[in-house]
């Protein structure tokens, strides 16, 4: 289990980590999508922040579980993005589309993300309200 663990981890901060190249370089795709948000350049600029740091910390085993999380509540948010605003499932931009890449890849690390979560709770033998308490709220040393 520890080794899938790690691939688990290892793919979420792919995933989060290779966007930051599109998001910080201001990429044609990566600017339509926050344009069509309205939150043009600040709003890239901050999640991809939030992205570096959560990529980062999800390779620590020492908040891995907490940055597990994060990215869980990110690839929501990217996936409702997807679906119910007009960014759309198949981004779109200067007659170029993505054929649902970005989507798919929110997919894959959001279902990662919670894999992370599952195997550490099957492991340890604590239910969601023990595991978010214990491990993400209060930090035990």
């Amino acid at each position: 289990m520890k080794i899938i663990v790690i691939i688990l981890r290892i793919l979420v901060a792919f995933i989060l980590l290779q966007s930051l190249y599109f998001k910080f370089g201001g990429h044609a795709e990566a600017v339509h999508i926050f344009s069509t948000l309205g939150v043009e350049p600040w709003g890239r600029l901050t999640l991809a922040t939030i992205e570096l740091i959560v990529g980062i910390g999800i390779l620590i085993p020492k908040t891995h579980l907490r940055a597990s999380f994060l990215a869980t509540g990110l690839m929501v948010g990217a996936i409702g993005v997807h679906l119910f605003t007009p960014v759309g499932i198949n981004v779109q931009w200067s007659g170029m589309e993505d054929n649902g890449q970005l989507f798919f890849m929110a997919i894959v690390a959001c279902l990662a993300s919670l894999s992370i979560q599952l195997i550490f709770m099957k492991i340890h033998k604590i239910g969601l309200a023990i595991f978010f308490m214990q491990k993400i709220l209060i930090s035990k040393k």
